[in-house]
């Protein structure tokens, strides 16, 4: 690559959007296909992009189940319900679309679906306040402040004035988080109930039950199969793990967890009835704009929370994924990445229209970018399977949680390893750093940990000489984490 310092001022960010250090010398294209989307400059392969869009595919489907289970637990101010059906339909179409509108335009396997952390939120306290459709208009508001920030290249801006060592961070603070919802979601981990220990060992202090067994050997047998470098070694532990479950809850019906301790967790692996389903699309354009019930600042504050939550998850998550592809940059930059930034506040508005919550990039992509995913035609693969999944519901079930966890564990030790591109001798970056990693895994949110990470940088660095070396968005960044962890009591104070 040029030395950036000869690029015009005014080309320098055209420059920086489409190319990378990473990308350069890979093999000459073999078609109109392969020149789009670059697959043989990054070293990949039909084959591979395949494999590594069905991968993420296995490992996200859940999501068809679980954002209908969260945004249909509560009902809203008015007393209404989401339904379960509807929920998981427009769930499968966006993160069909979104995917692949992102793989298209930006030209990454990163795949979109219904932010688990903002479907969250919304389920639990934005409709304590407001109905469902003023919810996803709310959503929708959110996505477009997003897109014009992206738009206006300050959300850019703000990315190149984190430090290269806190979005490494970022990286293995997302391989822990990963590895942790993993081992939640296999009931390898679980909540004793008691403040402490909080957290225990299985669900009776061991690992006791059959589903988390197989989770175990199919975490062992992905291990191994990566570690001796088989191709196709996520999906082939995928597989096989899959059809153990199907084969032990044919013998033993072990059921649901709800109704059985010892039982499968989101998803049983069995079929019953038709896998054909016909989709029902009508909560499509459900949404309001009349806030007439609510005070404004209620409203800012709400918009606020979605928005520093949706930004610095997606931007974690964007930093993970990259580098974790190799195909960042050493500042961290990834090829197009303004228009990446603008398609995820997309995804914000889209699932705002649709209800199924924020769509937005998520980090099971990078199972697939273990397989060996690195071009956007990976997620033609992933959106066109959920596409599928709007008429296959029931087939999207067969996957136990239990085995797709044992990819996400493989993926965060994967992640875990770009820890040792960062200089930790000097304590005042290694804390940062240190609460960077282990606070995103600790309260279960992306955004929380780059929150305390930017934080602790600015008043660390400050308070030992180096004020000046800080970017002066990363003080306004990090004041504005500030505001975001107190916005209960500045809230209720405004309020009062």
């Amino acid at each position: 690559m040029r030395d950036s310092s000869a690029i015009p001022r005014e080309t320098e960010s055209q420059v920086a959007d489409t190319q990378t250090p990473t990308e350069t010398g890979g093999a000459e294209p073999r078609g109109a296909l392969d020149r789009y989307f670059e697959i043989s400059k990054r070293g990949s392969t039909i084959g591979r992009e395949v494999r590594g869009g069905l991968v993420t595919f296995v490992t996200m489907a859940y999501i068809v189940v679980l954002n209908p289970i969260i945004l249909t637990t509560t009902t809203d101010v008015a007393g209404n319900q989401l339904q379960f059906g509807q929920v998981g339909a427009v769930t499968a179409l966006t993160a069909g679309v979104m995917t692949i509108l992102f793989g298209l335009v930006s030209r990454l396997p990163f795949a979109f679906a219904a932010g688990l952390g903002i479907n969250a939120f919304l389920a639990f306290s934005v409709v304590g306040q407001v109905t469902w459709p003023e919810a996803m208009a709310l959503v929708i508001i959110n996505g477009l402040l997003i897109v014009l920030l992206a738009a206006t290249g300050l959300r850019r801006m703000i990315f190149d004035a984190v430090p290269i060592e806190l979005k490494i961070a970022i990286t293995v603070g997302i391989g822990l988080f990963i590895a942790f919802i993993g081992f939640v979601n296999a009931g390898f981990v679980t909540s004793t109930g008691n403040p402490s220990p909080p957290v225990q060992l299985g669900v009776f202090g061991s690992v006791a039950t059959v589903p988390t067994i197989i989770f175990v050997f199919t975490l062992v047998l992905t291990g191994i199969l990566v570690a001796r470098k088989v191709r196709g070694g996520l999906l082939i532990g995928l597989v096989t793990g899959t059809v153990i479950a199907v084969v032990v809850e044919a013998i033993w019906h072990l059921g649901s967890g709800v109704d059985n301790p010892g039982g499968w967790g989101l998803t049983v692996p069995a079929l019953d009835g038709s896998p054909f389903a016909i989709p029902d699309l009508s909560l499509i354009g459900a949404v309001s704009f009349d806030f007439g019930k609510v005070g404004v600042i209620a409203i800012v504050m709400l918009v606020f929370t979605l928005l520093f939550t949706n930004f610095f998850d997606a931007m974690g998550t964007f930093t993970g994924l990259s580098r974790e592809a190799g195909l960042a940059d050493e500042k961290g930059n990834f090829p197009r990445l303004k228009s990446a930034l603008v398609v995820e506040g997309v995804g914000a508005v889209a699932g705002g229209l649709t209800s199924s919550s924020s769509n937005t990039v998520f980090i099971e992509s990078g199972s697939g970018i273990g397989e060996g995913a690195r071009t956007g035609f990976a997620n033609l693969v992933t959106g066109a399977l959920f596409l599928l999944a709007m008429f296959f519901t029931p087939l999207t079930q067969i996957v136990p949680t239990e085995v797709a966890a044992a990819a996400l564990v493989v993926v965060g030790a994967m992640m875990m390893t770009q820890i040792k591109g960062i200089d930790l001798v000097d304590f005042g970056v290694a804390l940062p750093v240190f609460l960077t990693v282990v606070v995103m895994p600790l309260t279960y949110s992306i955004a929380n940990g780059i929150g305390a990470g930017f934080v602790s940088w600015v008043v660390i660095r400050s308070l030992s000489g180096k004020a000046r070396e800080i970017h002066w968005l990363l003080w306004v960044v990090a004041a504005g984490f500030v505001i975001f962890f107190a916005r209960g009591p500045i809230e209720a104070l405004i309020q009062g």
